[in-house]
């Protein structure tokens, strides 16, 4: 069988990956560009779904900017929730199932170890707040959800961590780097890969089936930012590896205030779908490679 997908979304990190690895899968997947559906119109985006008849959703189109967030709550409401939770409810309980995907940043990071999806949420900024409210809007509209928390994503492509850290090695500058916030990095080609394999399974299980709810993906092991940036070094610069100095979160000052340990807890997801992520380690190293075949590392 092959599986119809529509997505909402082109250039994000996760949907860049989605159309690039599809055609490995058995599927025909249709990606609704930003010129096509105006994450500001939900009601626009909600017939789109009953336009194209497809056997599953994925949203993979969001409002991102952490910081920019705070100044424009009312508009990240929109795109991040109740656009969203207009298309699962177009979705409903006998239509297409659908994906989803949330963040870290629904923690305030003060739990002192990794997060379970049944830990109580608690965002400490905007965009978390409205990612929050995203996945409450989706997974009460449509029994057939999938709601995915994700965290640190990277790829070869857009704009990310491991392509700012390889500019700022380029440049020469001194390297300052977090060291008080931890989480788990997390490929988009990963990401994007497990929603691909499981999307025969999803078009076919009936709401109340346990692969729909809230989920944690992210890459295997915990990290700071700076032993992130000391491992992109190392993938991407070995013995050229520039030094990393520590900082402090209160010495960055941000307008969005960020969670110092949102670590997700991904033992659900591997208990009830089978499947482990591998290291964030393994994943750079291919991400780096990717960089230097398209020579971004000198």
């Amino acid at each position: 069988m092959t599986v119809r997908i529509l997505q909402f979304g082109t250039t994000g990190q996760v949907a860049r990956e989605m159309i690039r690895q599809a055609p490995a899968h058995e599927v025909a997947l249709t990606a609704l560009s930003r010129d096509d559906c105006d994450f500001e119109d939900p009601e626009k985006a909600a017939r789109l779904v009953r336009h194209h008849h497809p056997d599953l959703v994925v949203i993979a189109a969001a409002y991102t900017a952490v910081d920019k967030a705070e100044e424009e709550p009312e508009r990240v409401y929109e795109i991040n929730a109740e656009t969203p939770g207009a298309i699962a409810g177009m979705c409903g309980a006998n239509g297409p199932a659908l994906v989803h995907f949330s963040t870290d940043y629904v923690f305030d990071g003060d739990k002192g170890a990794p997060y379970v999806e049944e830990d109580r949420p608690h965002p400490v900024n905007v965009y978390g707040e409205m990612k929050l409210s995203g996945e409450t809007n989706v997974l009460s509209a449509c029994p057939r959800a999938l709601v995915l928390r994700t965290s640190w994503v990277v790829s070869a492509h857009g704009k990310n961590f491991v392509k700012t850290m390889l500019r700022l090695a380029g440049e020469g500058n001194p390297i300052r780097v977090v060291d008080d916030q931890f989480g788990r990095p997390t490929a988009a080609a990963d990401l994007a890969g497990f929603v691909l394999a499981q999307a025969p399974r999803l078009v076919v299980a009936k709401a109340g089936d346990p692969v729909f709810g809230l989920f944690h993906f992210a890459n295997a092991g915990e990290t700071s930012w700076k032993g992130f940036a000391e491992g992109v070094f190392a993938e991407a610069l070995g013995d050229r590896a520039p030094k990393v100095e520590a900082i402090a979160t209160a010495d960055r000052p941000a307008p969005a205030r960020r969670p110092l340990r949102g670590t997700l807890d991904t033992g659900k997801l591997e208990r009830v779908y089978g499947v482990t992520p591998r290291p964030w380690r393994e994943a750079l190293a291919e991400i780096v490679a990717e960089l230097k075949t398209e020579g971004a590392v000198a």
